[in-house]
């Protein structure tokens, strides 16, 4: 566990081998945990629609790219 001299802190499990960040140590822990159980488990989702947004892609045009996901879904 790390604290960035940004203030954020840095939380990494050397057995999974991820990390992750968070604005507080119990906030990195927390999104620690929900890496290494979509990495590990059944964690993890689709995108909903309002994330697709959030990254700038129409949602539509996120379904219809024939299997190729835009850069920035990969």
């Amino acid at each position: 566990m790390l604290k960035n001299p940004n203030g954020q802190w840095t939380a990494r499990d050397l057995r999974v081998g991820v990390t992750a960040q968070g604005e507080s140590r119990d906030g990195a822990l927390d999104n620690l945990d929900a890496v290494v159980e979509a990495v590990e488990g059944d964690g993890g989702q689709p995108p909903t629609d309002d994330e697709i947004r959030e990254l700038g892609v129409d949602p539509e045009d996120a379904r219809t790219q024939d299997g190729e996901l835009p850069d920035v879904l990969q």
